[in-house]
């Protein structure tokens, strides 16, 4: 069983997007990131402050726009087309989950698409399942950067997304269809879902339910991607597979912590420098 070491390769990302940074500030121009964050989710409040120490770890300027809970929809509107018109800010995102009194498709619409470093408005969303230039989701495209790093082929390959979330399962579908690999979708209402994963030689899960994968629904030397985070009531880090007992008939796995979770930062920071090239 090989590990597959997020973290090392985000480093490794890290590294490179130094140097784009500096040869961009020799042309006087700082990369400049905004986010958007409402309310007080812990959760959200522990991935905003690891983005921004991301940030300043490589030269990005960044910026924390902190919104109460009870925040107005046009204010969140209203501030997104101010740093819309900004020079100096390259790339807006927008913490998720939103308020449920606050529409979040019109929230990721007012976006500039050129600046949608989260790659969830819909014109970035069309056109990576069209296959074109875009984009793309942090997460989704973290894993792919790590299929790459330790040379695992796509074509042909039988994967299984378990998740269908916007954020995650869908546009991690179209990148691997993509990849020309034969993608099944599952979700809360598919039925026997160990059938499905079974069938995989690639499991890629992301529900956030902790335990959901068990060493029964893999088979032998299964690729098996984890995105999913939980906390267990000790304060242990796990992701959505039993990672001690599946891992026994993996030929690859990540871990977690350590897995995807640090590329997907990394793919923010890179994000935000295309779209600073842009």
């Amino acid at each position: 069983m090989i590990l597959l070491d997020g973290k090392k390769l985000a480093l490794k990302i890290q590294e490179d997007i130094k140097k784009d940074v500096e040869l961009l500030k020799q042309a006087s121009i700082t990369p400049g990131l905004a986010v958007i964050m409402v309310g007080d989710d812990p959760a959200s409040r522990v991935y905003v402050k690891k983005k921004a120490e991301a940030c300043k770890e490589v030269g990005i300027y960044s910026v924390v726009h902190e919104m109460p809970e009870n925040i107005k929809e046009d204010t969140i509107v209203n501030t997104i087309k101010l740093m819309n018109e900004n020079d100096s800010i390259n790339g807006i995102l927008v913490q998720l989950p939103l308020p449920e009194h606050i529409n979040q498709t019109k929230i990721l619409e007012t976006i500039d698409p050129k600046k949608d470093v989260d790659g969830f408005h819909p014109f970035n969303m069309g056109r990576l399942f069209l296959d074109l230039e875009s984009f793309v989701p942090c997460t989704p495209l973290g894993v792919m950067k790590i299929f790459e790093e330790y040379e695992i082929d796509l074509k042909g390959k039988n994967v299984c997304v378990v998740g269908a979330s916007n954020i995650v399962g869908k546009p991690m579908s179209a990148l691997l269809l993509n990849a020309f690999a034969t993608v099944d979708i599952c979700h809360i209402y598919t039925k026997n879902l160990s059938e499905h994963t079974n069938r995989a030689d690639i499991v890629i899960v992301g529900v956030g339910k902790a335990g959901l994968i068990t060493e029964d629904m893999v088979k032998e030397g299964a690729i098996v991607i984890d995105i999913g985070i939980n906390r267990l009531d000790n304060g242990k880090l796990v992701g959505d597979v039993d990672f001690e007992n599946v891992s026994k008939k993996c030929s690859y796995i990540t871990p977690v912590p350590g897995g995807v979770g640090p590329m997907t930062i990394a793919m923010l920071l890179a994000n935000t420098i295309k779209a600073t090239k842009l």
